[in-house]
């Protein structure tokens, strides 16, 4: 009934269904080289993070200990980036960690992690438009909120202090560009990167000459000699020296710096389009994570050094810093650098917004008028047009550095739910079906058929008929049950995945996330850490799916658990504000899905191969 209905949701039944969903019906006629999405990559990833937020963390959170708020954002980046690597490996779709939650999780939580990526990067758009917006200002003197302010005088004062109307007029602008044309450009993303890189890289060598290394250094006396009394107009001084905020400050800074890392999952959004997915992908996230990572080092050691961290702007710092050099026309050079690199952005996070809610509306999850298509070149407009005015209306409620936090809720769920299942996916048995993920066969008196939709037939009904649940199919075919007990759990008998050792990773992953969560409060932290260390010993003795692939996450299953404690570390750093906006955001969808999309998987017309 009711109950079974429900676990079906969440176990990974619908394997087969949900990647043939994937194929594209043609086969694309462009094909992307590994250094095209290595280029992608690093433009998707440059983006106001690193132009504009740069300023909030040295001069409120971290101090000069932005470099170290860097490395580990990039750590917990690299760690989601390997295991994002090995999942394009694994199934060379494109499809995002939607598509691989649903081959490793089930149906309720693809939604779950499709619905956080809608939101996470509504919340994207926003932010980068409002940080563009500071961007424009800058260029033509602050001319612009000079003539807002005069202009709404007569609005409430709590909508004049969260309202940027100029940003929501960009969006809904590029919204419309968006849906009338498909701006994809490989040249010019090749391009756009090489202005960012040199623009960057000006700023750092400018920086390390001009810098004094003494800013890392700062004591009390030098806030006397500033004459400043312990505070500024920016906040609290803190306590100098290179940490001036303490370690919980690198910590808020960290999980503010992860901001400046999120866009290179977008890579697995192109696996369709390149020569050569299983190698190409894994190289093109870990190289450009790479490359990102030591051009935020260098940016922010070089920024902290050129100006004391309490002088920083918090808004557009990368200019004023030159203007504290009295370099003006080099602050220039780099505003505008910085406006053609978040203009991009902005258009790929629409982009990937719209990409999200198009394959989620083909699938059934959300409503099929989204999906469609009303030009001749297969632009799902009405995808494009709601996901632009869902981040207008994001500008008209929230700040920029709420937009951030928001955003990155989202994003560090969604890398905490790509590491488990990466954990559950490894410890599967091996399918029947000859490793061909991307068809679904049929055993019926020793032949092998490819399952397709017959006579009006539906892909699920099929499925079902087929036997449902892959896993009792092999339990069916192959030897006795097994039985669960102590000594299984750590000396399993067979040498290869089964059934059963499958359903221990899956319960132990499940509940090492949990206890990771309890743990970064530091609450009974002897009993959870013996727990931790059981059920990691629990996984680490089960037999792993021998399966070759290009590339596989090493030392599993440390780094997909690390992966996720430093995910959640960085998540509870978060005020409580932004999580209340983000429950809020995810009982929405759950509204929706048990309102709609629940209901509507048997008429969701999957595609044929």
């Amino acid at each position: 009934g009711g109950c079974m209905t429900l676990l079906s949701l969440i176990s990974t039944t619908h394997f087969q269904g949900i990647v043939v969903n994937f194929l594209s019906k043609t086969a694309s006629a462009s094909k992307l080289s590994t250094l095209d999405l290595v280029a992608l990559g690093v433009d998707y990833t440059l983006g106001a993070g690193v132009y504009f937020l740069a300023g909030e963390v040295a001069s409120n959170q971290a101090g000069p200990a932005i470099v170290i708020c860097f490395l580990v954002a990039s750590l917990s980046c690299v760690l989601a980036g390997l295991c994002y690597a090995e999942f394009s490996a694994r199934v060379p779709y494109s499809g995002s960690a939607y598509l691989y939650t649903y081959v490793t999780m089930g149906e309720l939580w693809a939604f779950i992690t499709g619905w956080n990526f809608i939101i996470s990067y509504v919340a994207g758009t926003a932010s980068v438009a409002l940080a563009w917006t500071l961007a424009f200002d800058y260029l033509i003197g602050n001319q612009l909120f000079q003539a807002r302010g005069s202009v709404l005088l007569h609005v409430p004062q709590i909508l004049l202090e969260y309202t940027d109307f100029f940003a929501m007029g960009l969006v809904l602008l590029l919204t419309g560009i968006l849906a009338l044309r498909d701006w994809q450009s490989i040249l010019v993303t090749k391009l756009v990167t090489l202005v960012s890189f040199l623009v960057l890289s000006f700023f750092i060598i400018s920086g390390f000459i001009k810098g004094d290394l003494h800013n890392w250094k700062l004591t009390e006396e030098d806030y006397v000699k500033a004459g400043l009394n312990g505070t500024s107009s920016l906040g609290p001084l803190g306590y100098g020296g290179f940490v001036p905020f303490g370690f919980p400050g690198i910590l808020r800074g960290a999980a503010t710096c992860f901001y400046a890392f999120i866009g290179f999952n977008n890579i697995v959004t192109r696996v369709e389009e390149a020569q050569n997915p299983e190698r190409s992908i894994p190289m093109g996230i870990v190289i450009s994570v790479f490359i990102c990572s030591l051009i935020y080092f260098g940016v922010s050691a070089a920024l902290t050094l050129m100006v004391p961290y309490y002088q920083i702007h918090r808004g557009i710092p990368l200019p004023e810093a030159f203007l504290h050099i009295d370099w003006k026309l080099a602050s220039y050079v780099v505003v505008t650098g910085g406006l053609f690199t978040v203009f991009t952005t902005i258009l790929n996070d629409i982009f990937s917004t719209h990409q999200m809610i198009s394959v989620m509306a083909k699938d059934g999850l959300l409503f099929h008028v989204l999906a469609r298509t009303h030009t001749s070149k297969d632009i799902p407009v009405m995808a494009i047009v709601v996901s632009g005015i869902m981040a207008a209306i994001m500008i008209l409620l929230f700040e920029l550095i709420d937009l951030v936090d928001f955003m990155l809720v989202g994003i560090l769920l969604t890398h905490s739910l790509v590491a488990t299942c990466v954990l559950i996916l490894r410890y599967q048995p091996e399918r029947k079906n000859g490793g061909n993920e991307a068809q679904v066969q049929e055993e019926n008196g020793g032949n092998e058929a490819q399952v397709r939709e017959e006579n009006g037939g539906n892909e699920a009904q099929v499925w079902e008929e087929n036997g449902g649940n892959e896993a009792q199919v092999q339990e069916e075919n192959g030897p006795e049950a097994e039985k669960l007990t102590l000594q299984a759990l750590f000396f399993p008998g067979s040498p290869t995945p089964t059934p059963l050792s499958g359903r221990v990773v899956y319960v132990c992953s499940s509940l090492l996330a949990l206890l990771l969560t309890l743990l970064c409060p530091i609450t009974v932290v002897v009993l959870l850490l013996v727990l931790i260390t059981g059920l990691t010993g629990v996984i680490w003795r089960q037999p792993q799916n021998s399966t070759r692939l290009p590339f596989k996450v090493p030392a599993l299953p440390l780094l997909p658990l690390l992966s996720i404690f430093v995910n959640v570390c960085l998540m509870m750093q978060l005020a409580t504000g932004t999580w209340l906006r983000f429950g809020v955001c995810i009982l929405s969808g759950f509204a929706l899905y048990f309102g709609y999309g629940i209901h509507k998987i048997p008429e969701s017309g999957r595609d044929e191969i």
